[in-house]
C-alpha cells in the first residue's frame, strides 16, 4: 500500500504552526520574488512626462499657463510701443534700436526666460531619436527669436534696447490655443464639433495676420511717416478688406515689402482655412450636427431612429406627432445612419419643419451619436423598423440592437418599438410601448373577414383629424363619411368628467347609452384606479366608480368641448318624440345578435330560473302605436339579460340534425396547446379533439386518410376563406385565432385556406369560385424595388387579374404604400374614380392627413396598408392607452371581463327601430352590447347607363331619355339625385351638352349603334374571361356550377360611419359595429340546466346562414 502522507509535500513555512509560535525563522529559505509593475513610469523623465503631457488635467493647464505668457509678451509689447517717444530723424538705426525701461525689459526678459525654459522641456520630453525635427519646427524657431536675445542682454547691458520682434508670439498663442482645445476636450470627455474648431482656428489666424502686419508697419513706419497704432490698425483694415482708400500709406520700401509679404501670406493661408471651414460645412450638413446640450435642458425633445429615412414615413411623423396642441413647443431629433435624402431634406427647408425638426447622421449603437442627440434627456425614443429590406428578420435584428444600446445608453427614456416579426418580440419586452407589424396585420385581415372593414375602422380610429375631410365636396356620403372620420379614442377621470359624473354608481351600458343621447360620445371601456387593465364595454354589470378612467369615442376630447344648455321642454319634447312616435314599420322581431350574424327572431326570449327577459311586443298593439323599447337599467337586472352558454353549444345542438350534432362532437372549446412564438396572447377558441394528420392539411393531394384533391370535394357547408401569402409564418396564428374564437359559433366557422401559390389551377383547385373572402397579403420579396412604389406592382396587378376573373369574389388586399391604393380595382374610363382623385388631391392641399380616405375600395375595407397603422405608435406618445384598447378590438389580447369586436346586419325586419339612438337603446337595454358605428353600403337598381359611370356619350343619353321620362311623373316618383350617389351632377350635364351637338336624328342612329358596338364588346370581353376559367375548370376535372360571370360590384360604394349623431336613420344591410361583453364573465357558478342554460331559438325564418 503506498503511503499517502510520504506523496504530500509540507506546507510553507509562513503556514507552520511551530513557524507562528516560534518566528518565521525559515522565511528566508523561500524562494519566492515580488514583482513590481510598471517600473518604467516611476523615471523622472516619465513623471514629468506624464504632468506636462500625458495627464489631461495637468496638461490642460500647462497649455493654459503658456497661452497667458504669450499673451502677456504680446501685450508688453503693446506697452512698449505706447510708452516710446517717437524719434525724429530717418536713420536705419531706428529700426533696430528701441527706447526700453528697465521694468519693461525685466518683465520681457522674466517671460522670456520662462517660455524658453518651457519650451525646452516639452521639447525633450516629446524627443523620439530625431533632434533636428525637434529644432526645426516653427514653434521652436519662433522661440528662440522671440526669448533668445533677451537672455543675451542679460550678460550683454548694451543690448537690452535690441529690437525684438515680440509681436510674432502671437503666433505662438495661437499654437497654444489649439493644443489647449485639444487638452480641453480630453480633459471633460467632451467633443465639440469640427466646425467649432476649424471657426476658431480661422478666427485666431485671421487676428495673428492683422496683428503682424500692424505692429510690423507701425515698426517699420518709424523711418517714414511715424505710424501710431490706430493708423496702423486702419490701414491694416483697409488694405485686406480690399477697399484702399489711399489715405494712409507706406513710404519705405522696407515697409511697402512688409505689406506685399503678408499680403502674399493671407492669400496663401486664408484660402486653405476658408476651404477647410467650406468642406466641414458641407458635411456637416450632411451628418447634421449637434443637439445643443443647452436647448436638451430648457426644451423638449423626441428621439427617431430608423434604418432609412423616407418622405413618406417621415411626413407622417411629423403630421400626427404635431397633430396634437400639446407637441407644438417639442423638437424632433431624427437619427439616421444614411445621408439625408434630397426630398428629405426639400422638405425639412421648409420653415414649419426647420425650426423643429434636426436632421442628425449617425448610428443609435454608437455612444457618441447618441449623445449628439441628447438621448439622455429626451421625452421618448421612437425605433421604426424598415419594412421594405427583403430579409425582415434581419431589420428586426437591427431594431432590436438599436433598442439595446438606446436602454443601455439613457435607461430612463420612454421606447416605442415598431418590430416586424412577432418571434422577435420578446427581445424587446422591456420597451414601454411596442407594435409588432404581423401581428396587427393579419388580426384586421382576419377580422375584415367577420367584420367589414375593420382594418379601415382601425386606421380612422388611430389618425387625428379635425372630421373636416370631405365638407366642401357635393356628396352626401362623403359630408358623413369624412365627419364622422374625425372621431377619435380619448380618456377622462368619471369624477372630473362633464360627459359621465353623473353616472357614478350606475351600470356601464346606462352610462354608456345615456352619455350617447345626451351629448353623442360613445363610452367603449373603462380601467380602474387600481388596475392596469383595460376593459372594453365590461357589461351591464359592471357599476361605475368615481376613480374610474373612461375611454370614449368622440370628435374632441371634452376638455377641449363647450356645453350650451337647452330648454328642458324642448328636451323633454325630444324625449317624447324620441321614445314614443308614431311608426307606420311593421314590427314582428327584435334583434338577436350572436358572434358576429345578426338572425332576426320572431319569438325570441332567454329563459332563466330568476325572471323573465325581454319579449317581442304585442301583435295587436302594433296597429295603436310604435313598440316600445324597454329602458336601460342603472343597475344591471340579470333577469333582463339576455345571456348564452358559450361553452357548451347545446343551443346550437337543439336546433340541428342528429347527423350534424355527432358531426359537431369532434370539436372542444379551449386554449391553443402550442403558441408559436413567445409573447403570444392565449386566446378561448374552438379545437379538434384529436390533431390532424399533417399530410390531411395538403388541399390539393389525397392521402392515405381522404382522397380529395379539391376544395369542391370536400363538401363545406360554410364559404371559404383562402389567404394568399409568400409564406406559412407565425403571423398568421393572429389570423387563424380570430377566425375559430370561442364566442363564434361552429356553425359560422369558415374553413381556411393558406395558398403558398396562386397561379389559376391553384385558385380554382382551393375553391375561389366559392369562396367567401380572399386575402391577399403583401409578399416580402417585392417590397425591395428599385423605384419604392414599385413594391406593389405584383400585388396589384394580380390582384386585378383576380377582379377581372372574379368580379364577384370579395378580395382583400395589403399594401406596402398607401399612395397605391388608387390603383386597386382600376378603371381607366370610370369619371366617378376621377372625381375621387381630384378631392384626393384637394384634400391633400388643405394639408389633411387621411386624404386617401376617399378612395372606394380603401373605404369599403379592400385594402389597407400596414404602414398606416405605424400612427398608432406615434399617437401612443399622447396617449399610451390606444396600443392596448386597439389590440383589445382586435382579438390580440384577450383581457377576463373585456368584451370582443363583433357586428350585425340590418334587415328588413330591423327597419322598425329607424333610429342609431334607437338601435343604441335597443343592443344595450337587452344584449348588453355597445354600438360604435355603421358600415353602409349604398346600391343602385337602375338602367345600366346609371348603374355603370363611364365617359361614353351614348350611356348618358339613355340617362337624359330616363331623366325626361322621370320629370313627367314627378308625382309618382321621385328623382332625388341623393338617392342615386353614384351619378355626377358635373359629368351628367357635361354629356349633355355633348349630346345636343349634331343634328338629332342622325346623332341618335349613330349613338344606338355605337351603344351595341359597345354593348357587343363588353360582352365579348366578359364571355372570353368566362370561357377561359370554365374550361379550365373542366379541365382540371372541377364542376363550373356555381361560377357567376355577371356578377359585377361596379355600381355599390361602401363606407363607415364612426360614433354617428343619434338621429341618423339606419338603413337596409347596414352593418353595425358591436363591442359584445365577455360571455364568461356571466357564467354562473353552479351548472344550469340544459334548458336554462342556452337560449331557445324557435321560429320558422330562422337564418343559419351568416349574413357578412
Amino acid at each position: 500500500m503506498v503511503d499517502l502522507e510520504s506523496e504530500v509535500p509540507p506546507l510553507p513555512p509562513r503556514y507552520r504552526f511551530r513557524d507562528l509560535l516560534l518566528g518565521d525563522q525559515g522565511w528566508q529559505n523561500d524562494d519566492r520574488v515580488q514583482v513590481e509593475f510598471y517600473m518604467n513610469e516611476n523615471t523622472f523623465k516619465e513623471r514629468l512626462k506624464l504632468f506636462f503631457i500625458k495627464n489631461q488635467r495637468s496638461s490642460l493647464r500647462i497649455r493654459l499657463f503658456n497661452f497667458s505668457l504669450k499673451l502677456l509678451s504680446c501685450l508688453l509689447y503693446i506697452i512698449r510701443v505706447l510708452l516710446e517717444n517717437p524719434s525724429q530723424g530717418n536713420e536705419w538705426s531706428h529700426i533696430f534700436w528701441v527706447n526700453r525701461s528697465l521694468p519693461l525689459w525685466g518683465l520681457q526678459v522674466s517671460v522670456a526666460l520662462i517660455s524658453l525654459f518651457e519650451t525646452i522641456l516639452l521639447g525633450y520630453l516629446s524627443y523620439k531619436g530625431n533632434i533636428w525635427e525637434q529644432i526645426l519646427r516653427i514653434p521652436f524657431i519662433l522661440e528662440i527669436i522671440n526669448a533668445v536675445p533677451f537672455i543675451i542682454s542679460i550678460f550683454w547691458p548694451s543690448l537690452r534696447n535690441l529690437f525684438v520682434p515680440v509681436f510674432l508670439n502671437c503666433w505662438l498663442a495661437k499654437h497654444a490655443l489649439e493644443n489647449m482645445i485639444n487638452d480641453l476636450h480630453r480633459a471633460i470627455q467632451r467633443t465639440q464639433s469640427a466646425m467649432f474648431n476649424q471657426v476658431l482656428i480661422l478666427i485666431s489666424t485671421l487676428l495673428c495676420l492683422i496683428f503682424t502686419c500692424i505692429c510690423g508697419i507701425q515698426h517699420l513706419e518709424r523711418i517714414g511717416k511715424k505710424l501710431n497704432l490706430f493708423d496702423s490698425l486702419y490701414f491694416c483694415i483697409v488694405t485686406f478688406s480690399t477697399v484702399g482708400f489711399g489715405d494712409v500709406t507706406p513710404e519705405t520700401w522696407s515697409s511697402k515689402l512688409f505689406v506685399v509679404a503678408m499680403i502674399c501670406v493671407a492669400l496663401v493661408v486664408l484660402p486653405i482655412q476658408f476651404e477647410q471651414l467650406a468642406y466641414l460645412w458641407m458635411e456637416r450638413q450632411k451628418s447634421g450636427g449637434n443637439y445643443s446640450r443647452h436647448r436638451a435642458q430648457t426644451e423638449k425633445h423626441v428621439v427617431l431612429c430608423v434604418s432609412s429615412l423616407k418622405i413618406d414615413l417621415l411626413m407622417d411623423f411629423l403630421n400626427e406627432f404635431y397633430a396634437h396642441p400639446r407637441l407644438q413647443d417639442y423638437y424632433v431629433v431624427i437619427l439616421c445612419p444614411t445621408e439625408m435624402d434630397v426630398q428629405v431634406r426639400r422638405v425639412l427647408q421648409i420653415p414649419m419643419w426647420s425650426q423643429r425638426v434636426i436632421y442628425l447622421q449617425g448610428s443609435a449603437l454608437k455612444d457618441q451619436d447618441l449623445l449628439r442627440a441628447k438621448m439622455d434627456d429626451a421625452e421618448a425614443c421612437f425605433i421604426l423598423s424598415s419594412r421594405c429590406e427583403v430579409d425582415r428578420t434581419s431589420s428586426d435584428h437591427q431594431t432590436i440592437l438599436r433598442a439595446w444600446a438606446v436602454k443601455d445608453f439613457a435607461p430612463n427614456c420612454p421606447l416605442y418599438v415598431q418590430i416586424l416579426k412577432p418571434e422577435n418580440k420578446f427581445h424587446i419586452k422591456f420597451a414601454d410601448h411596442v407594435v409588432c407589424e404581423e401581428e396587427f396585420k393579419y388580426a384586421m385581415l382576419a377580422l375584415n373577414c367577420i367584420c367589414p372593414a375593420t382594418s379601415t375602422l382601425i386606421t380612422l380610429l388611430v389618425h387625428t383629424s379635425r372630421g373636416q375631410e370631405g365638407q366642401q365636396s357635393p356628396e352626401q356620403w362623403q359630408k358623413m363619411y369624412g365627419r364622422c372620420s374625425g372621431n377619435e379614442v380619448y380618456h377622462i377621470v368619471l369624477e372630473e368628467s362633464t360627459f359621465f359624473a353623473e353616472y357614478e354608481g350606475k351600470s356601464f351600458t346606462y352610462a354608456s347609452f345615456h352619455a350617447h343621447k345626451k351629448f353623442g360620445v360613445c363610452l367603449i371601456g373603462v380601467r380602474r384606479e387600481d388596475n392596469k387593465n383595460i376593459l372594453l364595454n365590461p357589461g351591464p354589470r359592471y357599476i361605475m366608480n368615481a376613480t374610474d378612467i373612461c375611454f370614449y369615442i368622440n370628435i374632441t376630447k371634452e376638455e377641449n368641448s363647450a356645453f350650451k344648455n337647452q330648454d328642458q321642454q324642448r328636451k323633454s319634447n325630444v324625449s317624447r318624440s324620441f321614445y314614443h312616435g308614431p311608426s307606420r314599420l311593421p314590427v314582428h322581431s327584435i334583434i338577436a345578435s350572436m358572434g358576429t350574424v345578426a338572425i332576426d327572431l320572431q319569438d325570441t326570449s332567454c329563459r332563466s330560473t330568476s325572471g323573465p327577459t325581454l319579449s317581442l311586443p304585442s301583435e295587436g298593439g302594433k296597429e295603436i302605436r310604435r313598440p316600445s323599447i324597454a329602458p336601460v337599467l342603472e343597475v344591471a337586472d340579470t333577469s333582463s339579460i339576455q345571456t348564452c352558454d358559450l361553452l357548451s353549444d347545446q343551443s346550437e345542438d337543439e336546433t340541428m340534425p342528429d347527423e350534424e350534432i355527432s358531426s359537431n362532437l369532434e370539436y372542444a372549446k379551449g386554449y391553443p396547446p402550442y403558441s408559436p412564438y413567445i409573447g403570444s396572447s392565449p386566446t378561448f377558441c374552438h379545437l379538434l379533439h384529436e390533431k390532424v394528420p399533417f399530410c390531411c392539411l395538403r388541399l390539393d393531394k389525397s392521402c392515405q386518410h381522404n382522397y380529395y384533391e379539391d376544395a369542391k370535394a370536400y363538401g363545406f357547408k360554410n364559404k371559404l376563406i383562402i389567404v394568399a401569402a409568400e409564406t406559412a409564418g407565425n403571423g398568421l396564428y393572429n389570423f387563424i385565432v380570430p377566425l375559430r374564437a370561442y364566442y363564434r359559433p361552429k356553425k359560422e366557422l369558415n374553413p381556411i385556406v393558406l395558398l403558398l401559390d396562386n397561379p389559376l389551377d391553384d385558385l380554382l383547385r382551393c375553391g375561389v369560385t366559392f369562396a367567401a373572402n380572399m386575402v391577399v397579403v403583401d409578399k416580402e420579396s417585392t417590397m425591395s424595388a428599385e423605384e419604392d412604389y414599385m413594391a406593389d406592382a405584383k400585388t396589384i396587378v394580380n390582384v386585378q387579374t383576380l377582379f377581372r376573373l372574379f368580379s364577384s369574389l370579395s378580395i382583400i388586399t395589403e399594401l406596402t404604400h398607401p399612395a397605391n391604393m388608387r390603383f386597386m380595382q382600376f378603371r381607366a374610363k370610370d369619371c366617378y374614380s376621377l372625381a375621387l382623385s381630384k378631392l384626393e388631391k384637394k384634400e391633400r392641399e388643405r394639408g389633411s392627413n387621411l386624404a386617401f380616405m376617399f378612395r372606394l375600395p380603401f373605404a369599403a375595407g379592400r385594402v389597407f396598408s400596414i404602414s398606416m397603422l405605424d400612427t398608432l405608435l406615434y399617437q401612443s406618445f399622447v396617449k399610451d392607452y390606444m396600443i392596448s384598447i386597439t389590440r383589445l378590438l382586435l382579438g390580440l389580447d384577450t383581457i377576463p371581463g373585456s368584451g370582443f369586436l363583433c357586428s350585425m346586419k340590418i334587415t328588413e325586419d330591423d327597419l322598425w327601430i329607424r333610429t342609431y339612438a334607437r338601435l343604441y337603446q335597443k343592443l344595450c337595454s337587452s344584449t348588453g352590447d355597445v354600438p360604435i358605428g355603421i358600415y353602409r353600403t349604398e346600391s343602385q337598381k337602375l338602367a345600366a347607363s346609371e348603374s355603370q359611370i363611364s365617359i361614353s356619350v351614348e350611356e348618358w343619353e339613355d340617362t337624359k331619355e330616363q331623366g325626361h321620362h322621370r320629370s313627367n311623373h314627378r308625382n309618382s316618383t321621385s328623382s332625388d339625385q341623393s338617392d342615386h350617389p353614384l351619378l355626377r351632377r358635373k359629368s351628367m350635364q357635361w354629356a349633355r351638352r355633348l349630346s345636343r351637338k349634331g343634328p338629332k336624328h342622325t346623332g341618335k342612329t349613330a349613338e344606338k349603334i355605337t351603344q351595341q358596338r359597345l354593348n357587343l364588346y363588353r360582352r365579348s370581353e366578359r364571355q372570353e374571361l368566362a370561357e377561359l376559367v370554365k374550361n379550365r375548370m373542366k379541365h382540371l376535372g372541377l364542376s363550373t356550377v356555381g361560377y357567376d360571370e355577371m356578377n359585377d360590384h361596379q355600381s355599390t360604394l361602401s363606407y363607415i360611419l364612426i360614433n354617428p349623431s343619434p338621429d341618423t336613420r339606419i338603413e337596409l344591410n347596414d352593418v353595425v359595429y358591436l363591442i359584445r361583453p365577455d360571455p364568461l364573465a356571466y357564467l354562473p357558478n353552479s351548472e344550469p340546466s340544459r334548458k336554462n342554460s342556452i337560449c331557445n331559438a324557435t321560429g320558422q325564418d330562422t337564418r343559419e346562414e351568416t349574413q357578412l
